[in-house]
């Protein structure tokens, strides 16, 4: 065994470990009351996972995507949810790769220990969705402030993040050559801006996301919060684009795996005229095509976090990583359903909860259509779309 796979085993049984200490009994509470899992995202704070990619002149740990992604796996394939935490991940690359070393001394230690939550992004817009471009929040720098003006929508967690990344036009669009241009990144202090500037709504949904919509009304923010250069917000983000699909392609890679084992052992368990279901092909051959289709894209994603950790293009293949483990993890979600029959949408066997968890990633956080497109045009040389 290489030095690098005797690591990744030791780092999945770590995660496993943590995540004994909390069952399906907790998660089901956590979802029946809408509750955000405090104990669970302070636990994997103080083990050091939510700070993988952070470096340890920071306080970190210092490994790559590849890690970070195995921590989301174990997660889901522990029957969790790492949408409480994860995209203090993947927003993390925003700040490591284009913040000023003031920005990155005073907040990446604070982030690591958990002084600090950045949990919270806000890019999505309820007339933009994935039209990035057209984004109508502004941010008009007035001396040595910045006054954001408009709306964001379905921004997770930022009822419990002290931070968030905000994208927000400097430049109207239509006094760029560009409609990418234009466009920055701020680092918001949320805590401090609630009730001055900044309104919090929550959006109930079918899952427990802590999903909300967040007002912007004349909120002063200091220059320094801006990252980067002004105008080039657009391509900051693109950097972090390629980190989220491969670490929601982890997730929904967990959340596969955790669907065929379900299945596996209730079909070898639960008898139907004196014999297992499991027994039966009209059940066995379904969980099998599932299980064939997680691991195909557990190792396109694994070839996706290898580019990325590398430093070379992954726009390919972190897409295609998400679109075949999104696909694949909603496959094995419905095979489950169906081999538990009627039990399937019981709460106490928690397959109705991970069942509506995974639906999500074929909406989010880009659309399987989306994905197509990228494909389509980006790499097959295809028409532009839209």
């Amino acid at each position: 065994m290489s030095d690098l796979a005797y690591l990744h085993g030791d780092l999945r049984r770590g995660v496993r470990q943590l995540c004994t200490d909390f069952p399906d009994e907790y998660w089901r509470r956590m979802d029946k009351e809408e509750a955000y899992p405090t104990k669970f995202v302070t636990a994997m704070t103080q083990a050091g996972y939510l700070a993988a990619l952070i470096p340890e002149e920071y306080g970190g740990v210092g490994t790559g995507v590849t890690e970070a992604s195995i921590i989301l796996e174990e997660v889901h394939r522990s029957g969790g949810n790492a949408a409480a935490c994860h995209a203090q991940m993947y927003i993390m690359g925003t700040l490591l790769r284009h913040g000023s070393p003031e920005q990155k001394a005073f907040y990446l230690p604070r982030i690591a220990s958990g002084e600090l939550r950045l949990q919270a992004f806000g890019v999505t817009e309820p007339d933009a969705g994935t039209d990035t471009t057209s984004i109508r929040t502004t941010a008009t720098r007035e001396g040595d402030t910045y006054v954001v003006r408009g709306q964001k929508i379905w921004t997770s967690r930022a009822l419990y993040s002290d931070l968030m990344l905000l994208l927000a036009r400097t430049t109207p669009k239509d006094q760029v050559k560009k409609k990418t241009e234009g466009l920055s990144v701020f680092l918001i202090d949320l805590k401090s801006a609630v009730g001055k500037g900044v309104t919090i709504e929550p959006i109930e949904t079918m899952l427990n996301h802590q999903t909300t919509q967040v007002f912007f009304d004349d909120l002063r923010i200091p220059v320094d919060s801006l990252i980067g250069e002004e105008g080039n917000g657009f391509r900051y983000i693109l950097d972090g684009m390629n980190a989220e699909r491969i670490l929601m392609a982890a997730e929904c890679i967990g959340d596969g795996y955790w669907f065929t084992e379900r299945a596996t052992n209730y079909a070898n368990e639960r008898e139907v005229f004196g014999r297992p279901i499991g027994q039966n092909q009209g059940i066995q051959f379904p969980i099998a095509q599932a299980y064939i289709h997680i691991r195909a894209a557990d190792l396109m994603r694994n070839e996706a976090a290898r580019l990325f950790d590398a430093g070379e293009d992954c726009g390919a293949e972190a897409n295609m990583a998400k679109l075949l483990a999104a696909d694949a993890s909603w496959e094995a979600a419905n095979t489950t359903i169906q081999t538990y029959g009627g039990f399937g949408f019981a709460r106490e066997y928690d397959v109705e909860r991970k069942f509506r968890e995974t639906r999500l990633y074929q909406v989010a956080p880009v659309s399987t259509n989306m994905v197509l497109s990228y494909i389509a045009q980006h790499i097959l040389g295809l028409p532009r779309s839209f």
